[in-house]
């Protein structure tokens, strides 16, 4: 085997354990380097179409090169195939079959051949030194970490990591911070990606967690665990809310996170920017939470829909201003803290709207179930809003309201569905005047009234139904927190499915789409069956010829 020069091999070595230290990389990836572009090199002078292989001890630097070569009784290839006969004289007892290394000369580098080595090293070197930095931050989401600005770009601020550069997108600062090259700053690292280009890790000023892992650094009881922040609302640079619980019941939590004369708090202010924080005791209670994130706004009365995921809250008239805040900043960062769209009502608003329902629900029992007013009202004053709940409602339910007896709590439940009857058959030919194929109804969970719907938005076939998406058929509306009220400008209506408005689950959606898929799958089926058929048939035939 042919080796280099005592002083080449010191060189060699010392140049694996310099980059391997600069780098902070395995020296062993260098050492592959250097093999890599020796074998490179090697090709250039003896020839490309050789298998040519090097070896660098990491210890000692002894190079070693040589070429792998077939043992075959006819050689037809002469860079990498050797007859017996040769194959004797390079390795004793070698047989047809076996791969035998050829050793080499060692070589010298030309200008050329170096330039090319080194960019093979550059690459390798660089390729490991990416790889080491995601391994080192892929795990650290989540994280807050100090960096020194090193430049900005575009609105985006570059930070240095020591080790690493992380990026804080325009969209993740903090409005108004005037950040300087050079500053030393805190942030969330907020996600951390593989890209050829090398690892991308984002960072953010702006998002709760944040907040939230800057409270952990200066509360002691947060950091343990006695505290939690259970959810966090931002809007960046201005305003924040937090809920926090204790579980222990001698600490106070909003006590706690606020600290001596305000001292965990204000650290927690000064770093974002002098941003507001509302402290708030979380529950679970949902009525009791919304009541606790409107503050300093009081809160009269408040009124869950779970259906929709809207949460009706009433306050004095007083109280308006205060619960939506400047620009509804108020209500929506309660909104964001529960989780919830929340409708802000004043008394006067609430009456109106509940007297509105009343009599469009004491109308609509009038005429479907052909009754007088005072006996409509009745029903809604019990707590009846539609024909289904009186038609399968349980008949003591009825017959229990004051002046009701069963004979008229039966007749009611008779009228509510005939009335149901009536709907069911109008719909029914609408549907088919709009062109829906019967096909279509025995799709699962779908009524005629929906698919009306369908035949609306122009589903009238299996094909249309099985073509859509589940979040096309079921979404439900995106909905935001807002007040009602008559003379603001009409926001226009938020999009979802088609039947949205059912309140049909993402499982019973995928349930309806892949029934109305499964006629695709028997038309695939049915070629290859025939197919089959016709096989024996012919089989068949030839037997009987024979």
């Amino acid at each position: 085997m042919a080796t280099v020069a005592t002083a080449n091999r010191a060189e060699l070595i010392a140049i694996a354990n310099s980059v391997a230290t600069e780098k902070m990389i395995d020296k062993s990836i260098v050492i592959e380097a250097l093999e890599e572009a020796i074998q490179r090199a090697a090709k250039t002078r003896y020839g490309i179409e050789n298998d040519i292989r090097a070896k660098l001890d990491p210890n000692t630097g002894d190079l070693r090169l040589w070429r792998v070569v077939e043992v075959v009784e006819a050689v037809d290839d002469y860079f990498k195939q050797v007859d017996v006969t040769q194959a004797q004289k390079l390795q004793k007892g070698a047989v047809v079959g076996d791969y035998i290394v050829d050793p080499l000369p060692p070589i010298e580098f030309g200008r050329i051949q170096a330039q090319a080595s080194k960019q093979i090293i550059f690459q390798k070197v660089r390729d490991a030194e990416r790889e080491r930095q995601y391994e080192e931050f892929k795990d650290r989401q989540g994280e807050i970490i100090t960096g020194v600005v090193k430049r900005v770009e575009f609105g985006h601020v570059v930070v240095d990591l020591g080790r690493a550069e992380g990026v804080i997108r325009r969209d993740q600062q903090i409005p108004r911070e005037v950040v300087r090259v050079n500053d030393r700053i805190r942030s969330l690292i907020l996600n951390v990606r593989r890209e050829n280009r090398g690892p991308q890790i984002f960072l953010s000023r702006a998002h709760p967690d944040f907040m939230k892992k800057l409270f952990a650094q200066e509360v002691p009881e947060i950091y343990d665990g006695i505290i939690t922040i259970q959810a966090a609302a931002r809007d960046p640079g201005s305003r924040a809310k937090i809920g926090v619980i204790s579980r222990d019941s001698s600490i106070d939590p909003v006590g706690a996170c606020v600290g001596m004369k305000g001292s965990r708090v204000q650290a927690v202010v000064q770093e974002m920017q002098g941003e507001k924080i509302d402290i708030i005791p979380w529950s679970p209670d949902i009525a009791t939470f919304v009541v606790n994130a409107l503050q300093p706004a009081s809160v009269s009365r408040v009124v869950i829909d779970e259906e929709e995921e809207r949460i009706e809250v009433v306050v004095p008239d007083d109280q308006l201003s205060l619960a939506i805040g400047r620009r509804g900043q108020n209500v929506r960062l309660a909104s964001q803290l529960t989780g919830k769209a929340i409708d802000i009502l004043t008394e006067q608003d609430a009456s109106e709207k509940r007297q509105k329902e009343f009599t469009e629900r004491t109308e609509m029992f009038q005429n479907e179930l052909d009754v007088d007013e005072t006996l409509a009202q009745l029903l809604v004053a019990e707590g009846f809003g539609a024909l289904e709940e009186v038609a399968y409602v349980e008949l003591d339910e009825i017959a229990g309201i004051e002046g009701f007896d069963e004979d008229l709590g039966q007749e009611l439940q008779s009228r509510a569905q005939e009335a149901l009857d009536r709907r069911e058959a109008a719909n029914r030919e609408e549907r088919t005047a709009l062109g829906v194929e019967d096909a279509l109804i025995d799709m699962p969970y779908l009524t005629e009234a929906m698919l009306v719907t369908l035949g609306k938005a122009g589903i009238k076939t299996l094909d249309d139904l099985a073509d859509l998406a589940t979040d096309e058929l079921v979404e439900k509306k995106r909905v935001e927190p807002r007040r009602r009220n008559e003379d603001a400008p009409k926001r226009p209506e938020p999009k979802g499915g088609i039947l949205a408005e059912y309140g049909l689950s993402d499982e019973q959606g995928n349930e309806i789409i892949m029934a109305a898929r499964q006629h695709w799958f028997a038309e695939d089926e049915a070629p290859a069956a025939t197919e089959t058929a016709e096989a024996g048939e012919d089989a068949k035939s030839e037997a009987e010829e024979g």
